[in-house]
């Protein structure tokens, strides 16, 4: 196995573990053996039924009734949904236990997330721009080791000073024209989100295009008009911007870079570091429909579905939740683009040192996308949305964000999908329809390229 195979197992496994078989069995974003997601498998104790059953993260291990069953109850919640399951760990300051081998395997995680970041390839992939571990990795390891600075170094959606909130972005989307939208709404939406999730007021963008030598004048007009209707809708100014002309097959027709600059007008700081355990996560509305319609409107794919792309500016959306939740409230807004909800929530987990515990059952998710995924072998938590986020906010604030949130159009479908606990940090778990659970890791690459 070479140094890029080894690369892209999990966290915590290495290419000799696997061959020696001293890793639990790889099961991947929809539970199938030898996918790209990789992580201990969680399985029901024996003899147990219905809900309440207790699970374990690793195979080989007996059930027990009592203490190692691994369930955990949020603080400040009730009933059914405050019982979750998690990897339990050896007897410590929060009193959990476990297995000498489930803490071996917890550890090693642990130690490979230690790792200085290594960039293993010798040229750049397309998973490097997929928004998964590999972008990760490049981020960390070339442009973060160059560009370190405080600013920079929590690798929020935008930077946040003296009063306003700065981001950039660029889109390369194939096709450029899809159901419910092309590349110009998605480039001033995208930017316009990012200032958003910061807590920011949209106010100015730039735009800077490089367009292929050839493109039709007639579709350059349409997208300029599609990102004019967009910044009337999200209430902010074109106000500088720059074009370029490539050779021929040299930009695959038109390549938008936007930047936006938007004002700070609330006393708040949201971070993915500051999640805590009680909080609630809540995603604005189902998931996915942005990357499946564009994987479609491809035409490589024998699939019809009656799907359009949620992109759509979330500037108001935002508002409407801050100001229904107290000073601090809401800890954290995240944009769920490249690499889904499932990369969302992992950032999380990491940056604030938690477990995130999912409920399949809660995440909404279309029966167009539901279907198209399974089709493609595809889990919707890790395909993109560009109309959609997610948002942690603490327990007592969780019913007056999601009435904010679904008396607004956009967040009309919005749903608490899962809750923050302490252990294990850094991890990410899925309670599943079928009464287990299972972690939900970042995927090496994206199984959508290019779909903004």
């Amino acid at each position: 196995m070479n140094d890029e195979e080894d690369a892209s197992l999990g966290e915590g496994t290495t290419a000799r573990e696997l061959r020696e078989g001293t890793t639990p069995r790889e099961m991947g974003p929809a539970g199938r053996a030898g996918s790209e997601t990789r992580g201990p498998v969680v399985t029901g104790l024996p003899g147990r039924k219905g809900p309440d059953s207790v699970v374990t993260a690793f195979p080989g291990r007996e059930g027990r009734e009592g203490r190692d069953s691994g369930e955990t109850v949020f603080p400040g919640t009730e009933g059914p949904d405050s019982r979750v399951t998690a990897l339990p760990m050896e007897r410590g300051p929060r009193g959990s236990t476990a297995t000498s081998r489930e803490q071996e395997v917890l550890e090693r995680i642990e130690r490979v997330r230690r790792r200085k970041a290594r960039v293993r390839e010798d040229r750049i992939t397309l998973a490097h721009g997929a928004g998964g571990k590999a972008t990760h990795t490049l981020i960390e390891a070339v442009f973060l080791e160059a560009f370190r600075n405080p600013l920079l170094d929590p690798l929020e959606d935008g930077a946040v000073v003296d009063g306003l909130a700065f981001t950039t972005d660029s889109y390369v989307v194939t096709p450029l024209f899809f159901p419910g939208g092309d590349i110009g709404d998605l480039a001033v939406n995208g930017t316009v989100n990012d200032l958003a999730m910061c807590g920011a007021r949209p106010r100015y963008l730039s735009a800077a295009f490089i367009v292929e030598e050839g493109f039709p004048v007639a579709d350059l007009r349409r997208i300029t008009a599609s990102m004019a209707a967009a910044a009337r809708a999200a209430d902010v100014w074109i106000v500088t911007g720059d074009t370029k002309v490539v050779e021929n097959g040299k930009a695959d027709g038109c390549y938008i870079t936007t930047s936006g600059i938007g004002t700070v007008e609330r006393p708040i700081r949201l971070s993915a570091a500051a999640a805590r355990p009680g909080d609630v996560v809540i995603v604005s509305g189902p998931i996915g429909e942005h990357g499946v319609t564009v994987m479609l409107a491809r035409g490589e794919l024998d699939i019809q579905a009656d799907l359009t792309s949620d992109t759509a500016p979330l500037n108001t959306l935002t508002g409407r939740l801050l100001d229904a939740c107290g000073d601090g409230q809401v800890r954290c807004l995240r944009d769920a683009t490249r690499g889904g909800v499932a990369t969302v929530v992992n950032e999380i987990a990491v940056a604030s040192k938690v477990a995130v515990v999912l409920d399949e059952d809660a995440i909404p998710v279309c029966p167009a996308v539901r279907g198209a995924c399974e089709l493609l072998g595809i889990d919707p938590l890790y395909v993109a949305c560009e109309g959609r986020m997610v948002a942690v906010v603490a327990q007592r604030s969780a019913e007056a964000a999601l009435a904010a949130l679904r008396s607004h159009p956009l967040g009309s479908e919005a749903a608490v999908i899962g809750r923050i606990g302490d252990d294990p940090p850094g991890l990410v778990l899925l309670k599943t329809s079928f009464g287990g659970t299972r972690i939900v890791d970042l995927l090496v690459g994206d199984p959508l390229p290019r779909i903004c």
